[in-house]
């Protein structure tokens, strides 16, 4: 053993060797980071020696050598390469939080690339060349598509209501109904984050039912707001009772109480005339009479990660004033993505093909089948022998959104010979692009209302991989 360790090239030699200096160019590598690399990799080998992990090459031939670099350009090509990759989504589920929940219009992405490249005027009036305000550039589309007298944008729902309850809460009562104490992602909950935002937490009603006089009765010297949570991503049916949301703001206004209702999925687009849930929408709320909403821009309105506030001007002046404001911003590229999302909102012409996530939500299972036997062309071209099976199923929503709604869709399910279900997903989930899809009956499948009519050859050609 001792004798195949001192045969062992040292560092030094092996940063001369001309595999070395191959390596450091093509991936453009530091003779620092390269010598890391290869330190760790002689000391994979020298501890495979120690505990004697299978045969050990004679470290003295090239056969080692040639070994050795591939096993440091590996190292290489999986430490130097970014963690965040793209990937296939063949699971059905549209806003998948897991998966980065809603894709970006092609838009959004050109703005992005436009701004990310290039200086913008994030905090600069063009008009008379001085300090201009980041608030400025969504709040005129947020009011128009909303209905609403002002509005900012914070980094995500939960920071609005973080910064709402902070700001006209701290100190004093805030009443919700026990039913809309929700947990929303990463066990998160309206309870805590009150907690956290220095409000008091007064509850109401029961899990089941809560009446307006239950409201009434709670309000008292100490009462700051009304709130009010869409319970979006859960469902109580049975023996239930609430209050309407024009019931509970007129309540508020009554009694001089800021009215308040966080809407969580945010749909701007009416998908219950597609027959698709009944998700209340954002103007819909500011109609009825509430003094603020909140909502995120990455589910149902189909834009980037963000917090979206908007109501009374008198409110939002003073949240953009909050020292928490700054805390909470959002930066160019999110609002190079949510602008071009919300123009599209504006325009208000061509939102079922140009916004993905309300194009992937309303597809029928009749345009899910036309993709399914594209790939199945695609698939034939190959001339691969495996078993494939068609069948209906449902698609869902995801993201905490439209709970218990499920959409028709049309799956194709793989069986490849020798391997198990699992084994076909975890093979593919490695691949490059990774796809995924979903397990079920023992079989895996392919959901392809997610599924681009360019991903599909991709997927064929994963699949070809896998029977080399």
């Amino acid at each position: 053993m001792q004798q195949v360790l001192r045969k062992l090239p040292a560092v030094h030699e092996l940063q001369k060797h001309p595999d070395a200096n191959r390596l450091r160019e093509t991936y453009s590598l530091s003779e620092k980071a390269l010598t890391k690399v290869i330190k760790s990799q002689l000391d994979a080998v020298r501890e495979d020696i120690l505990q004697k992990k299978g045969t050990v090459e004679d470290p003295s031939t090239n056969e080692f050598i040639d070994t050795f670099f591939k096993k440091v350009e590996t190292c290489i090509a999986s430490q130097y390469s970014p963690r965040l990759k793209r990937i296939i989504n063949a699971t059905g589920t549209v806003l998948h939080t897991n998966l980065g929940r809603a894709r970006l219009s092609e838009k959004a992405i050109e703005q992005m690339v436009l701004v990310a490249r290039n200086y913008s005027n994030v905090e600069y009036k063009i008009s008379n060349g001085s300090r201009g305000s980041r608030h400025d550039i969504a709040e005129e589309l947020i009011k128009e598509v909303t209905g609403a007298e002002a509005a900012m944008v914070v980094n995500n729902n939960a920071a609005a209501v973080f910064l709402i309850l902070s700001a006209f809460g701290k100190g004093r009562e805030v009443v919700v109904s026990r039913g809309e104490l929700v947990e929303i992602g990463g066990s998160f909950r309206i309870s805590s984050i009150m907690e956290e935002s220095g409000a008091i937490l007064r509850e109401v009603g029961t899990t089941n039912k809560t009446r307006i006089s239950d409201y009434e009765k709670a309000i008292s010297d100490e009462t700051a707001m009304l709130l009010k949570v869409h319970t979006s991503n859960f469902k109580v049916i049975g023996f239930t009772e609430s209050v309407a949301s024009e019931e509970l703001f007129a309540l508020a206004k009554s009694q001089h109480l800021i009215s308040y209702e966080d809407l969580g999925s945010g749909a701007l687009f009416d998908f219950s005339a597609y027959g698709i849930g009944d998700e209340p929408l954002v103007r819909e709320s500011i109609e009825k009479g509430a003094d603020l909403v909140s909502f995120s821009g990455d589910k149902l309105l189909g834009g980037p990660q963000a917090g979206i506030i908007a109501g009374r001007k008198d409110l939002i002046d003073k949240l953009k004033k909050h020292q928490l404001a700054r805390v909470l911003r959002v930066d160019k590229m999110t609002f190079a993505a949510l602008e071009a999302t919300l123009l599209e909102y504006a325009k208000g012409s061509g939102l079922e093909k140009n916004i993905p996530t309300i194009r992937d939500i309303i597809a029928t299972d009749a345009d899910i089948e036309e993709r399914v036997q594209q790939f199945i062309a695609h698939l034939r071209e190959t001339e691969l022998e495996l078993d494939y099976f068609i069948c209906n199923d449902e698609s869902t929503i995801g993201g905490g959104t439209m709970p218990g709604v499920e959409i028709p869709t049309v799956c194709i399910g793989l069986k490849m010979d020798g391997l198990t279900a699992e084994e076909t997903h975890r093979k593919l989930r490695c691949g490059e692009p990774p796809v995924i899809g979903k397990i079920k009956d023992d079989l895996f499948w392919l959901d392809l209302r997610t599924v681009t009519n360019e991903e599909l050859p991709e997927i064929v050609d994963a699949i070809v991989s896998i029977k080399k």
